[in-house]
C-alpha cells in the first residue's frame, strides 16, 4: 500500500491537526515513560520549523465519552514542552469554540495540545459530526499515531476523509519497518512468537505460516503445540481445547513450506515464583508435578544457530515467563544474539508488542534492534495481515 507523507508538503501558516498517541503510562499523576512523546517530537519539530500551526490531538485512557479530570492531557502538554524545549499551549477541549479560540491565537511555528478526544462519545463511535468538528479547525491532517491506527475513530480515520491527510514521520518509520519485515522482506525470514495463549494469536499464527520461512513458538503457547503432538507437559499452562487448532496450524505451515520450531528442552519448576528450585530437562522428560516456565539452553543454542542463516527477524512475545528470574534467561540470551547480528549488519530485526518491548529493555538491547514498535494492538493486527483503518485512510 502506498500512502501520502509530509515530504515536500507546504505547511507554512497552515493549521495542521496532528493525531498523536499521548496515551503514556502515568503513576500517581506523573508520567513514567516519555518514549511515545519523544518519538513524536521529530514530526512536530519539522512541521513547526516549516511554519505550521501544529495542533496536537490524542486520546488518553478510557473516559467513555465523559470529562474525567484525572484523564486530562494537560500533563502531556507540559511533558511535550519539556521534550521540545519550547512552549506548548493547551486547550480545554478538542472541538468547538474553546478549541477554535485557542487555535485562532496561534502563530506560525506554535504548538498546541487539545484536550482528550475521548471526552466526547463521538470519538470512539467515529461519529461524522465529531470528525467534521475536528476538521473545522484544521487545513491539513497528519496522522503520527500508528499505535491507534487499528481503530476507526473520528480522530484517526473519520477526519482523514474530510481534509488532506498524510502520514507523519513516526507513522512513516513504522510502516517502512513493518513493510521491510513482512511486506517485502529479504529472505529467509524467521518469526518469533511467544505468549500465554494460542487462542489470542490464532490470526497471527495463521498469517505468519504463509509469509515466513521459520516460525519459533515460545511461551506457554509452545506447551499447547507440544501437548497437541502428544508430549506430556506436566502442570504447564496449556490449552487442551486448542490441540486440534495447533495441529491445523502445523499442517498449514508444512503445506506452505514454513518450518515450525518448538522447544527441545525446558526449564521447569514445581512453583511459579522468583528463583525456585529448577530442573532443566529434555522436552520429553517434563516431570508430572512441574511446569515448563522457560525454554532450555539446548533450545536457545539451536535458535542462535538458526540466526546465522536468516536475513529478517520479526519478534512478538517472550520465550518464557521473563518477568521472574531465572525464567528470563532464554529470552535475554536470544535477544542479545539477535541484537548482535543486527549490529553486525547481518539481519533486519523488527519487534513489537508490550511484553516484547519490556523483554528487550530488560535484556538491554531495545536500542540495538533495527526497529522496535511502540504500538501494541496495531502492531499485532498488522502482523495478522489486517487492514488498519487509520493507515488505509492515508493511502495515495
Amino acid at each position: 500500500m502506498s500512502y501520502r507523507t509530509i515530504d515536500g508538503l507546504d505547511v507554512a501558516n497552515k493549521r495542521v491537526l496532528l493525531r498523536a498517541d499521548l496515551n503514556v503510562p502515568v503513576r500517581d499523576g506523573k508520567i513514567t515513560d516519555l518514549t511515545r512523546i519523544e518519538r513524536l517530537s521529530p514530526t512536530i519539530r519539522e512541521l513547526a520549523d516549516k511554519g505550521a500551526k501544529v495542533i496536537v490531538c490524542s486520546h488518553f485512557d478510557r473516559p467513555k465519552g465523559k470529562r474525567v479530570p484525572e484523564m486530562s492531557l494537560a500533563p502531556m502538554a507540559a511533558a511535550l514542552a519539556e521534550v521540545l524545549g519550547k512552549p506548548v499551549a493547551f486547550a480545554d477541549d478538542c472541538v468547538g469554540e474553546m478549541a477554535k479560540a485557542a487555535i485562532d491565537t496561534m502563530s506560525a511555528g506554535d504548538v498546541l495540545v487539545l484536550e482528550n478526544t475521548r471526552f466526547h462519545a463521538g470519538e470512539e463511535k467515529n461519529d461524522p459530526d465529531m470528525a467534521k468538528a475536528l476538521a473545522a479547525n484544521a487545513d491539513i491532517f497528519v496522522n503520527d499515531a500508528f499505535s491507534a491506527a487499528h481503530r476507526a475513530h473520528a480522530s484517526t480515520e473519520g477526519v482523514a476523509h474530510l481534509i488532506p491527510a498524510y502520514a507523519g514521520r513516526l507513522m512513516q518509520r513504522e510502516l517502512e519497518a513493518l513493510t521491510a519485515a513482512l511486506g517485502a522482506p529479504v529472505r529467509p525470514v524467521l518469526a518469533i512468537v511467544g505468549g500465554s495463549k494460542v487462542s489470542t494469536k490464532l490470526d497471527l499464527l495463521g498469517n505468519l505460516v504463509g509469509r515466513v520461512d521459520m516460525l519459533v513458538i515460545g511461551g506457554a503457547m509452545a506447551n499447547t503445540f507440544l501437548a497437541a503432538d502428544g508430549v506430556s507437559v506436566g502442570k504447564s499452562l496449556q490449552e487442551s481445547e486448542m490441540h486440534e487448532t495447533a495441529r491445523e496450524i502445523s499442517a498449514k505451515a508444512k503445506e506452505a513450506g514454513c518450518e515450525i520450531i518448538l522447544p527441545v528442552d525446558a526449564v521447569t519448576a514445581t512453583e511459579f515464583r522468583a528463583n525456585p528450585p529448577i530442573k532443566i530437562v529434555d522436552i520429553s522428560a517434563i516431570p508430572d508435578d512441574a511446569m515448563m516456565l522457560d525454554v532450555g539452553p539446548k533450545t536457545v543454542q539451536a535458535l542462535v544457530g538458526k540466526l546465522a542463516g536468516v536475513k529478517t527477524v520479526v519478534w512478538n512475545g517472550p520465550l518464557g515467563a521473563f518477568e521472574i528470574a531465572p525464567f528470563d534467561a532464554a529470552t535475554v540470551a536470544l535477544a542479545k544474539a539477535v541484537a548482535a547480528a543486527t549490529q553486525a549488519g547481518a539481519l533486519l530485526s523488527v519487534a513489537g508488542g508490550g511484553d516484547t518491548v519490556s523483554a528487550l529493555r530488560h535484556a538491554g538491547v531495545s536500542d540495538q534492534m533495527s526497529y522496535v514498535s511502540s504500538a501494541g494492538g496495531a502492531f499485532l493486527e498488522w502482523m495478522e495481515g489486517k487492514t488498519l483503518p487509520g493507515v488505509a485512510a492515508l493511502s495515495a
